[in-house]
């Protein structure tokens, strides 16, 4: 199984080029069975990310398009009169399918962003008072862009923490950005990925993950990195407990990944800043050292504070 893995890594890979380890934690995320927010400036490859995953992942797939002017009927669905029947009938929206791609998500208005948020922590979608359960499994792969670009309209709390992993793409090292120009006109983008997996193995891969052990002094070492960022000054509050269930499941998965049985602590380093900084809400006079505090320095001063075993 883990072969499948590598594969799957070796194809995406293909397209998205000299970013190995983001796309390890990408397939961590969504094989951990978490949602996965793709975050970076336009132009840097999220969305052929996001597709190609959906290509390997084999699911019914869909793409919802966010606009300001998208409506949450325009994801959930809508009743619609039929008068040859004479009845009201529900037409299924976009958000029934396996695998959403919720593209450039924070440019709908915080009204539509919120259609999403049953669906994601519960696998169903409640509409004119019914509910509805969403195929099995449910993924959610969305992207957006900075807040700082004209037009977004920034991710509630509540959203930003149904979201497994945030990921940044980054800009390509200079070798991989020659590939990639040296290729243009043979690339096919995201469609020229093959499926690596079936329903079924994500089922075993679940299943293969959900076996590997966390030791006590593991345990320890996840819970003291968690009161961090709960008694440190430098935050509005600290990760929830969603959140700190997040970071040791991500830990098993990339545990299993690395042909592991068990956690140890570099699991929880690989994962711990694509499951947190997201998480965490600096505040705006919150420093370290000299510079400016920001999601990515107080994870790393974290990591770089808490020591592994409590002396």
């Amino acid at each position: 199984m883990r072969d499948k893995v590598q594969t799957a890594i070796d194809e995406i890979a293909t397209v998205l080029l000299g970013k190995d380890n983001e796309i390890r934690l990408a397939l961590c995320c969504l094989l951990s069975g978490g949602h996965l927010l793709i975050e970076d400036l336009p132009g840097m490859g999220k969305t052929t990310l996001a597709q190609a995953l959906a290509r390997v992942f084999g699911l019914a797939f869909n793409r919802i398009q966010f606009t300001s002017d998208l409506l949450p009927a325009d994801i959930l669905g809508v009743s619609v009169f039929e008068p040859q029947s004479g009845n009201f009938n529900f037409h299924q929206g976009p958000i029934f399918s396996q695998l959403v791609l919720a593209d450039e998500i924070n440019r709908a208005t915080p009204k539509t962003q919120s259609a999403l948020l049953e669906a994601m922590e519960e696998g169903q979608v409640t509409v004119e008072g019914e509910t509805r359960l969403l195929p099995r499994p449910f993924f959610v792969i969305a992207t957006q862009n900075p807040v700082t670009l004209a037009g977004t309209f920034p991710l509630p709390e509540s959203q930003l923490d149904r979201f497994l992993m945030r990921l940044k793409i980054g800009y390509p090292d200079p070798e991989a950005e020659r590939r990639l120009l040296e290729t243009i006109g043979d690339r096919n983008g995201a469609t020229q990925i093959r499926s690596c997996f079936t329903q079924d193995d994500l089922l075993q891969l679940r299943q293969n993950s959900a076996t590997v052990s966390s030791s006590k002094f593991l345990l320890d070492y996840v819970q003291r990195l968690i009161a961090c960022t709960r008694d440190s000054a430098q935050f509005h509050c600290g990760l929830s407990p969603r959140g700190s269930i997040a970071l040791v499941r991500a830990a098993k998965t990339w545990a299993w990944m690395e042909g592991r049985d068990h956690i140890i602590p570099e699991d929880v380093q690989a994962v711990f800043a694509p499951v947190v900084e997201h998480r965490l809400q600096p505040h705006r006079d919150g420093r370290i050292g000299s510079g400016g505090a920001t999601g990515s320095t107080l994870s790393n001063h974290i990591l770089n504070t808490v020591d592994v075993f409590r002396s």
